[in-house]
């Protein structure tokens, strides 16, 4: 399916392509359990806080956990237009720490789609600033 069909809610599909994903799994002992919901804009969205057990350094989320984070929620916006794929490109551009103990806010979106290959852009913000930013490159999976 191509990202371009509808861009409603597919709540059943995280479940049922990965039951125990590190970012968005409720079955995973260790998953985070994310919750990404839809924007009007065709956008998705959630809410994080790291705990210390995520650290790099003292007092701050990993930098791989960062990255992480990003490439879930650009899945998650492929996953809102009920579209599966996997991770062919990450760049993702750290321009602030961020801290554990603190929200953090995740939004991706697709900025462009020739299917089977889709970008798509995220942000991670803490406290008003963007933190850290991701392009992505998905390939689309049939399977």
């Amino acid at each position: 399916m191509s990202a371009n069909h509808d861009p409603g809610v597919r709540p059943a599909l995280p479940q049922a392509v990965h039951p125990y994903c590190l970012v968005c799994s409720r079955s995973n002992p260790f998953g985070l359990g994310l919750e990404f919901e839809p924007q009007e804009d065709g956008s998705v969205r959630a809410t994080f806080i790291g705990h210390p057990g995520l650290e790099g350094y003292p007092g701050l989320l990993h930098g791989g956990m960062i990255a992480t984070l990003l490439d879930g929620a650009m899945t998650h916006c492929l996953f809102a237009r009920g579209c599966r794929a996997f991770t062919a490109e990450l760049r993702v551009r750290y321009r602030k720490p961020v801290r554990v103990g603190k929200p953090v806010t995740l939004r991706a979106r697709l900025k462009q789609s020739a299917a089977p290959l889709h970008l798509l852009e995220a942000e991670l913000e803490q406290e008003g600033c963007v933190a850290a930013a991701a392009r992505g490159k998905f390939m689309e999976c049939h399977e």
